[in-house]
C-alpha cells in the first residue's frame, strides 16, 4: 500500500504535465475549426493568429488549468502520505518495474531515507498547486503558453520523485536527468530575454557536467561490483583511494547541483528568471534531492566513511554558509538573494554532514546520528521556509511587476496579509526562536560543541573555528534579511508600482504560502515531531539513533543530556505569551489615557520623501567595509558640477558592481582554456580530401595495430 501510494504521486504529476499539453492542442484546434480556417484561409495568417489570439481566455480553460494543479496537488498529497508511511513503519520496500535495459529493470527501493525526502516533495508540491493557479493567469495575455509550463512542471516534479525511488545507478541517472531537462525548460520559460537563455544555458551546461561525474562516480563502484544495481554497489569491495576518488566524484556531482561553492555560479543566475513558483520548487525541494543523493552515496553505497571525507565537508560548508549569505547580503534583486541565501543553507547542511562523517570515522556513532539528524532538519526546514519566501516575491512581484528592492517599499500597508507570511519566513531563515530555522540550528551547535571527545588536536582546533563561522553565519543572516523586510515592507514606497500595490485577491496565493508558514511555527514549537521521523533515516542508514530518549520528547529537545543542554519551545512561547501579555496590560493599565500620535521626525527638511530612507546599498555598506575582500567591488561616485568655476555640484551619480570571486578566478580561465583548445583542434579541419583521406588511413593503421 506504501509503494502505491509512492507510485501514484508520481503518475499523477505525469498526468498534471500531459493535460496541460492536451489542454493547448484542444484549444488551437477548436480556434482553428471555429475562426482561424474562415477568418485567415492563408498557412501563415492562420498560425500569425494561431499565436496571436487569447485562447485561454475561455471559461473552461481556467477549469483545465485549475485541474493540472488539482493533480499536482495530488500528486504532493501523496507523496506527503507515501513519505510518512514509510517513516512510522521503519521498513524497506523493494520491488522493479519493467523498463529499462533487458537485463535491467528498472529496481525501486522505498525506505526511510527516501521516504523524508518524499515528504519534504510533497509539501512543497502542494503548496506550490495552492498558489499556481493564481500566478500562472499573469501568463495568460503572454506569447508563452501554459502547456510548456504545466508540462515541464509536471515532468519536473515526476522527475524528483522517481529520483527518490531508484536503486539501480541507470534507473537514478534516467531520473537525474529527466529532473535536469524538464528544469532546464522551466529556467528557459521566457527564452525571449537574452539574460534568460544565458543563464538556462549555463544551468544545463554545469547540470550535464555534474551528470558526468556522478556518473564516474557510480562507475567506480560498479567496476568492483557484480551489476549496476544499488545493493551490489554496495557490496563493492573498494580501497582506501578508490573509496575517496569516488567520494570526491560524488561531491562534485551532487555539490554542483546542491549549489556547494564553488559550483554555485548557476544557481543566482537560474532562480531570478524563473516562475517563482518553479524557484520554490527548484531552491526548496530540487536542492535537498541533490542533497538526498549525496547522502545516498556516501552513506548507504560507500558505507565506511573517513575522517579526512568529513573534514572536506567541513570546511567546503563553513566558505559556502559564509561566502553565500554575504553574497546575499549584498544583493538587491529579491529572488538573487533569496538565491544566494540558498548556497548558505546548503553549506551549513554540508558542514554539518561533515561533524557526522568525523565522529562516525572516530567511533562516536551517537553523535554522528546527531549530526546527521541536524543537517536532515535543517534540509527539512530550508524546504519550508524557502519555498515560503520564493512564493512571497512571486506575490510581490505579481502585484507590483518589480523585484528591486530598492523600488519596493511600504507594503505592510498595502499587503498586510502578504507581509506577514513574508515575515514569518524571514524570521524563520534567520533562526530566531518559536521557529523551525532555530532548532535545527541549534542542533547543529549541540554537534559542534561535542568536539572534546575528539582525540585529534588538529579537529579540536577547527570545528570550534567553524562553529564560530556558523555563529557569524547565523547573525548575517539575521541582518540580511532585516534589510530585506525592512526595505520591502516598511517606510515609504520608492516607486509608483509600490504606491499602487493592493493585497493579491486569489486566495489560492496565499493559501499556499500560509501552509508553509504555519509548518514553519509548528515545527519550531514542536520539532520532537519530525525528529522522531529523521530517528528513523538515522537508525536505518548508521544504525544509531539519538542517545537520549527525551530527544523525541514533545515538551524538551535535550540531544545529548538533559545537563549538557535542552530547549523547550513550548515553554518559551508560554514565557513569550506571558511577556507581551504584561506589557500590553503595563502599557494599557489607564484607560484615561490617550495615545498622542505626531508626525515622524524630519530633521527640519520639511517633510518625509523615499529618498531620505536606507538604500540595499546604504544598508550593507558596514558589512561591504569589512569584508571587502569576499567580493570583487566597483564602486564609483560621478558629480555633476556646475556655476561659477565648476564649484556646485548639480548632481551625484553612484555606482556599485559587485562580482563573485568564482568567475574570475575559476570560470573564465577556463572558458579561454577551452576556447584555445577548440581553435587547436580547427586546425585539423583543412577542407582537403586528401588530409581527410590521410586520417582515416592513418586511424586504421593504429587501430589493426591495437587490435593486434
Amino acid at each position: 500500500m506504501i509503494l502505491v501510494l509512492a507510485y501514484a504521486a508520481v503518475l499523477l504529476s505525469f498526468a498534471s504535465g500531459l493535460l496541460a499539453l492536451m489542454m493547448n492542442q484542444r484549444h488551437t484546434l477548436l480556434a482553428l475549426r471555429e475562426h482561424g480556417f474562415k477568418k485567415y484561409p492563408d498557412s501563415a495568417e492562420r498560425y500569425r493568429y494561431m499565436i496571436d489570439s487569447n485562447l485561454r481566455e475561455r471559461p473552461y480553460a481556467h477549469l483545465l488549468q485549475q485541474a493540472v494543479f488539482v493533480l499536482l496537488g495530488l500528486s504532493g498529497i501523496f507523496a506527503a502520505l507515501a513519505g510518512i508511511s514509510v517513516l512510522l513503519s521503519k521498513g524497506v520496500i523493494i520491488d522493479h518495474i519493467g523498463l529499462g535495459l533487458p537485463w535491467l529493470p528498472w529496481q525501486v527501493r522505498f525506505d526511510s531515507l527516501s521516504g523524508f525526502f518524499y515528504l519534504i516533495v510533497g509539501i512543497a508540491v502542494l503548496a506550490v498547486s495552492l498558489y499556481g493557479p493564481g500566478y500562472v493567469r499573469a501568463y495568460e495575455k503572454s506569447r508563452h503558453p501554459f502547456a510548456v509550463l504545466g508540462l515541464f512542471t509536471g515532468l519536473f516534479v515526476a522527475g524528483m520523485l522517481l529520483v527518490l525511488l531508484a536503486d539501480d545507478a541507470f534507473f537514478f541517472m534516467i531520473a537525474w536527468e529527466l529532473m535536469s531537462v524538464a528544469s532546464y525548460f522551466l529556467v528557459a520559460f521566457q527564452h525571449e530575454n537574452p539574460a534568460n537563455r544565458r543563464a538556462a544555458f549555463l544551468y544545463l551546461l554545469m547540470a550535464e557536467v555534474g551528470a558526468l561525474a556522478i556518473i564516474l562516480g557510480f562507475g567506480v563502484l560498479a567496476s568492483f561490483a557484480d551489476g549496476f544495481t544499488f545493493a551490489a554497489l554496495r557490496e563493492a569491495p573498494l580501497s582506501t583511494s578508490w573509496a575517496s576518488i569516488a567520494f570526491v566524484l560524488a561531491l562534485l556531482g551532487f555539490g554542483m547541483k546542491a549549489g556547494l561553492v564553488p559550483v554555485h555560479v548557476w544557481l543566482p543566475e537560474a532562480h531570478p528568471v524563473a516562475p517563482s513558483h518553479i524557484s520554490a520548487l527548484m531552491s526548496g525541494v530540487m536542492l535537498k534531492v541533490a542533497l538526498y543523493g549525496f547522502i545516498r552515496f556516501c552513506f548507504d553505497l560507500l558505507g565506511d566513511v573517513h575522517w579526512q571525507w568529513g573534514v572536506v565537508l567541513l570546511v567546503l560548508g563553513t566558505v559556502c554558509a559564509l561566502g553565500g549569505i554575504l553574497y546575499a547580503m549584498m544583493q538587491t534583486h529579491l529572488k538573487r538573494l533569496l538565491a544566494y541565501s540558498s548556497v548558505e543553507n546548503i553549506g551549513i547542511i554540508f558542514m554539518v554532514l561533515g561533524l557526522s562523517m568525523i565522529f562516525m570515522a572516530n567511533g562516536h556513532p551517537h553523535l554522528a546520528a546527531l549530526g546527521l539528524l541536524a543537517a536532515l532538519f535543517h534540509a527539512f526546514n530550508h524546504a519550508l521556509f524557502k519555498n515560503l519566501l520564493f512564493l512571497g516575491a512571486g506575490i510581490i512581484h505579481h502585484q507590483t511587476h518589480e523585484l528591486n528592492i530598492d523600488m519596493l517599499g511600504g507594503l505592510i500597508k498595502r499587503m498586510p496579509q502578504t507581509s506577514m507570511l513574508f515575515l514569518i519566513g524571514c524570521m524563520s531563515i534567520s533562526s530566531l526562536p518559536l521557529f523551525n530555522g532555530f532548532v535545527s540550528e541549534w542542533l547543529a551547535f549541540q554537534t559542534a560543541l561535542q568536539v572534546d571527545v575528539l582525540d585529534n588536536g588538529v579537529l579540536r582546533s577547527l570545528i570550534p573555528v567553524a562553529a564560530a563561522a556558523l555563529a557569524l553565519t547565523a547573525a548575517l543572516a539575521a541582518a540580511c534579511f532585516v534589510k530585506v523586510f525592512g526595505l520591502i515592507f516598511l517606510g515609504l514606497p520608492r516607486s509608483r508600482n509600490s504606491e499602487k500595490a493592493h493585497e493579491v485577491k486569489n486566495k489560492g496565493m496565499l493559501a499556499g504560502p500560509a501552509l508553509l508558514a504555519c509548518l514553519c511555527f509548528l515545527t519550531g514549537i514542536f520539532p520532537g515531531l519530525i525528529i522522531g521521523l529523521i530517528n528513523n533515516v538515522s537508525d536505518q542508514l548508521l544504525g544509531e539513533t539519538l542517545a537520549n530518549d527525551s530527544a523525541l520528547g514533545w515538551l524538551w529537545l535535550a540531544p545529548i543530556s538533559a545537563d549538557q543542554a535542552s530547549y523547550s519551545p513550548p515553554l518559551v512561547l508560554i514565557g513569550a505569551l506571558l511577556a507581551g501579555g504584561v506589557s500590553f496590560w503595563y502599557l494599557r493599565r489607564n484607560p484615561a489615557r490617550t495615545l498622542r500620535s505626531a508626525a515622524t521626525w524630519d530633521c527640519g527638511f520639511g517633510g518625509l520623501t523615499a529618498r531620505m530612507q536606507y538604500s540595499s546599498s546604504a544598508f550593507a555598506m558596514p558589512f561591504r567595509r569589512i569584508f571587502s575582500n569576499v567580493w570583487i567591488i566597483e564602486e564609483r561616485i560621478d558629480k555633476d558640477m556646475q556655476g561659477a568655476l565648476n564649484q556646485d555640484v548639480a548632481a551625484v551619480h553612484y555606482q556599485l558592481h559587485i562580482q563573485d570571486h568564482s568567475w574570475p578566478r575559476l570560470y573564465q580561465p577556463i572558458e579561454r582554456g577551452v576556447n584555445k583548445l577548440a581553435r587547436l583542434v580547427g586546425r585539423i579541419q583543412t577542407g582537403n580530401i586528401r588530409v581527410y583521406l590521410s586520417y582515416s588511413f592513418v586511424t586504421l593503421i593504429i587501430m589493426l595495430w591495437v587490435i593486434s
